[in-house]
């Protein structure tokens, strides 16, 4: 049993009889043109069975045939002909299922017309919109059950009449005004029913829960008329509990260029807010939901692929009954395609050596060509150097010893968004070493060379042979001179280079060549051996 919605104070206002009336107990007010008679009138609006006698004795009309232009009327609905209506499939986002008795389940498309006792239900991230006869229009967002209870219109499409039953999920809502008209738009739940006769309002059910946020006009919620700004949740067996809407969230730092994947916003969070309800739409247009999130963070991301294009994202903060609030709209443009290449090298921050960088990234398969910039700053305002077309996944570029910045883009039909800038540093290789100077008096080996400047360290490599690959033996020192212990008689190989204090060498110098002599009595010992004979 529905429990009646009795809040106090100020929060709700007590409706007037009219707006408590269902349209078969009320009145509709006609507005007489010039020509009316009561007769015409009777044959156009009236059911069968029905008089214009009927209609002179209720408004106290004097002559039936001369009407005064601009009077009004009063017809009862209850006497006016009624037909049957329908509603415009305006827009479909994924899978919203249409059901109808005695026939198979479908997929909803895009311009169906709906009538009554269909059933709809949309799936996570699925949405529909549906207009009525007179242009009252009806969001279905995701995850939600509803039923088209009954699309009529009264007094030959005079008065359209919409009873809609929300079993699960949201309905929201926005009713065309009917000034001197009954309600004639009608939500019920499980825990409370809804009338309204111009107004925007959204409606959830949630179980036995349903919750209702007026957002102009007022809603008569069982008797009782909510008026905008408030909200109420209702629980079908306790008096429903009241709450003005939270204010709309501040959306000014937002950004109104999105060049990345997935889509992420996040926002100031605000002091009363529980949760977040987001939904993204086609720029200007509100019946084209395309995504929709709640979550407790004051964040939100999606990973569903939305084209790029022109959109706007709608946010409300949700207080602790779970009403949503008033909502605050942002537009943006998503602009993430063609996307930019990865770059494989070099790496970040990279110290690189010689006259040029080599550059190398990944190939687009959606793209044609690459656009290359490479800048003193960060802020990409001092370019060195600019390729606006490149075909190949790698660029071998000639620069002077500093530090740059480099970025890519990829071309298709037209240009997408830039990488993340990468840095490196260019420096001169470290100088061929002069060549040594062998000494070998004494009982040791002395090299001394030439210093060079900016070298940290020398590297020596000797070797048995040319190609270092016999007895090869490696000695550092830091200074520009090395002391070895003298090596036996024979050949000897020996090259050097340069490292600076990040470790990073040079090329080798030129391979020198050493020979250390025997020792001169092996030259006496075979006479010596003659002599003995």
């Amino acid at each position: 049993m529905r429990a009646s919605v009795k809040l106090a104070g100020a929060m709700l206002l007590t409706a007037c009889a009219a707006g408590a009336q269902t349209p078969a107990e009320a009145d509709w007010r006609y507005r007489i043109a010039v020509g009316d008679t009561l007769i015409a009138l009777t044959e156009t609006f009236l059911q069968p069975g029905h008089s214009w006698r009927e209609l002179q004795k209720l408004n106290h009309v004097a002559d039936p045939l001369r009407l005064p232009p601009g009077g009004q009327l009063r017809m009862p609905v209850a006497w006016l002909k009624r037909e049957a209506s329908v509603a415009q499939t305006l827009f479909v986002q994924g899978q919203v299922m249409l059901s109808r008795p005695q026939q198979e389940e479908q997929r909803l498309q895009i311009g169906a017309e709906l009538r009554s006792g269909d059933r709809l239900r949309s799936a996570a991230q699925s949405s529909a919109s549906l207009r009525f006869a007179d242009g009252s229009r009806l969001l279905i967002p995701p995850l939600s059950d509803l039923t088209l209870e009954q699309l009529l219109v009264y007094g030959r499409s005079a008065i359209p009449s919409v009873q809609l039953r929300l079993h699960q999920g949201g309905a929201d809502s926005q009713v065309q005004p009917t000034q001197g008209r009954v309600p004639h738009y009608e939500i019920r739940t499980p825990s409370i029913n809804l009338g309204v006769r111009g107004t925007e309002f959204r409606a959830q059910v949630d179980g036995a829960l349903a919750r209702l946020q007026v957002l102009s006009g007022t809603v008569a919620a069982d008797g009782q008329a909510v008026p905008a700004g408030m909200g109420l949740l209702a629980d079908g067996q306790g008096r429903p509990r009241g709450a003005a809407l939270l204010a709309a969230p501040d959306l000014a730092g937002l950004p109104g260029l999105i060049e990345r994947l997935p889509l992420r916003f996040a926002w100031p969070s605000q002091g009363a807010a529980g949760g977040w309800r987001a939904q993204v739409f086609a720029r200007g247009d509100f019946t084209r939901l395309l995504l929709d999130q709640r979550g407790s963070a004051a964040q939100a991301s999606w990973a569903d692929d939305l084209p790029d294009g022109d959109y706007t994202l709608r946010l409300r903060a949700i207080d602790a009954l779970g009403l949503e609030g008033q909502a605050a709209d942002h537009a943006f443009r998503l602009k993430a395609r063609p996307e930019p290449p990865f770059i494989q090298g070099p790496a970040p921050a990279a110290r690189l050596y010689g006259e040029a960088a080599e550059l190398s990234w990944t190939l687009n398969t959606q793209a044609r060509a690459y656009r290359l910039q490479i800048a003193r700053d960060p802020g990409f305002g001092e370019l060195v150097l600019e390729q606006a077309a490149l075909a190949d996944s790698r660029h071998r570029a000639a620069l002077p010893p500093g530090v740059y910045h480099w970025r890519l883009a990829s071309l298709a039909a037209d240009q997408g968004p830039w990488s993340e800038a990468q840095r490196f540093e260019l420096r001169p290789m470290p100088p061929s070493p002069a060549a040594a100077e062998p000494d070998l008096s004494g009982d040791g080996l002395q090299l001394r060379w030439r210093a060079e400047a900016g070298v940290a360290r020398y590297e020596l490599q000797w070797a048995g042979d040319a190609a270092f690959s016999q007895g090869l033996q490696s000695f550092a020192s830091e200074q520009p001179a090395l002391s070895l212990p003298r090596p036996g008689p024979g050949r000897y190989y020996l090259r050097m280079r340069c490292l600076d204090a990040d470790g990073q060498a040079g090329p080798w110098g030129q391979v020198q060549l050493i020979e250390v002599p025997y020792p001169r009595w092996l030259w006496l010992l075979p006479l010596g051996l003659l002599l003995a004979l």
